[in-house]
Order: structure tokens, then C-alpha cells, then sequence
């Protein structure tokens, strides 16, 4: 993971929009909110049609100065030199997509509400860990809650920056960052408000407000 990756802060993850032109919009506003990181995810599309739309937000996250991860897929990851590649339990496994991707990318573990996938992931190499859902969401109405005691756990015992994800709104984001979240992934909050970049805004504001987590063990 580069040194220069900000730890902190919004993590956007693009909505399944098949229309390109819709998503980059709707993109373009997201990323002026200066989010930390995003991740491009389309479970609508064929291969072909991904790996389009991923090269095109790519270069606007390239414009931005925001690192782009892929979602499942090391082989478009590489394809379309992304930052990195965020997987899930069926995506494979991190050490060898850190083998695959070399050093300096950025690799993140879903972990839902599993410790033992967290500290296996965390030993495989794993730049940060995502836990959820969190609260109750649109994107995925049966996913399974995750505790808000997992984020500091994570965080004390794990040593390794921590994702929260799930239903997570602008007015609920406060009490994540002060559990122990460094990032929040963000799907329809953002993407569906009238202006992604206003509300996206309000991300920044709450870590901004909210304690500074302690330091990580090292």
C-alpha cells in the first residue's frame, strides 16, 4: 500500500448503473465531496462492459487524485492498471492476489461480521479490513449485521486501517468513526442524493467533528 494513501475518511463504491454516461456523471460530482478512496462495482454488466465503464471512472479518479480499487476482480485490476482490488469471500484469496498485484497496490477484505476471516486476512496481507453490514441497506437488504465492537476491535488487535459498510448514512456516520471506522463505504447515500457532492461533503465534516481514533499498535 503506497505511504501516500490517506487512511482516513468517505470511501465511495459506484452504484450498478449500466448507463456509463449516467455513472461518470454522478462520479465526477462524488469525487469533488474528495473522498480517500473508490471503488468501482457493477454486478449488472457483462465483462466486457466493466471493464469499459471501470477504465473510464478510473481516469476520473486518476484527475482527482483518488485511488480506484476493483471490486472482485484481480484480473481487471491489472487489466486496467487500478490501485487495487477489494474482495470478497468468494473473490479469492488475498495472498495471492497481494502475489499477483505486488507491494504497492491496495488490497481490502470483506469480513462481515467474522473475526477469524479479519485476522486471516489481516496476515495475508490486507491493506484494510471491512466490516457489515452496519445498519440495514438498500444495496444488500439480507446481509448480515455486524457488530459495532468488531470496528475497535479491529483496530486495537489488528493493526490494520478499518472499513464499516451497510446502510451508512451522513447522520448515522458519527457513531462509526467513533467505534473505531476509518472508512466509510458509501454506496447510495451519496450516489442518490440530489447533489453527490454536497453530501458527500458531510462525510468530511463528521471526521472532522469526531476524535481522532488512538494510534494503531504497530
Amino acid at each position: 500500500m503506497s505511504a501516500e494513501w490517506p487512511l482516513r475518511g468517505l470511501y465511495l463504491v459506484t452504484p450498478d448503473e449500466p448507463d456509463t454516461a449516467t455513472l461518470l456523471a454522478r462520479v465526477g460530482r462524488a469525487l469533488a465531496a474528495r473522498p480517500v478512496l473508490l471503488q468501482y462495482r457493477n454486478k449488472l454488466l457483462d465483462a466486457a462492459g466493466r471493464r469499459t465503464q471501470a477504465a473510464e471512472v478510473l481516469a476520473l479518479c486518476r484527475a482527482a487524485g483518488v485511488p480506484m480499487v476493483v471490486n472482485d476482480s484481480v484480473e481487471l485490476a491489472l487489466d486496467i492498471a487500478a490501485d487495487g482490488v477489494h474482495l470478497g469471500r468468494d473473490d479469492g484469496d488475498p495472498a495471492a492476489a497481494r502475489a499477483r498485484l505486488g507491494a504497492g497496490r491496495i488490497i481490502g477484505v470483506s469480513c462481515y461480521d467474522e473475526w477469524a476471516r479479519a485476522v486471516a486476512g489481516a496476515r495475508a496481507g490486507a491493506d484494510y479490513l471491512a466490516f457489515g453490514a452496519m445498519f440495514a441497506s438498500p444495496t444488500k437488504p439480507a446481509a448480515v449485521r455486524a457488530p459495532l465492537e468488531l470496528l475497535g476491535r479491529a483496530r486495537r488487535e489488528l493493526g490494520r486501517p478499518v472499513a464499516a459498510i451497510g446502510g451508512i448514512t451522513a447522520e448515522n456516520a458519527a457513531q462509526l468513526v467513533a467505534a473505531g471506522a476509518d472508512l466509510l463505504a458509501v454506496i447510495s447515500d451519496v450516489f442518490a442524493a440530489p447533489d453527490p457532492a454536497v453530501r458527500g461533503a458531510e462525510y468530511a465534516a463528521v471526521f472532522r467533528a469526531g476524535p481522532r481514533p488512538a494510534a494503531r499498535p504497530q
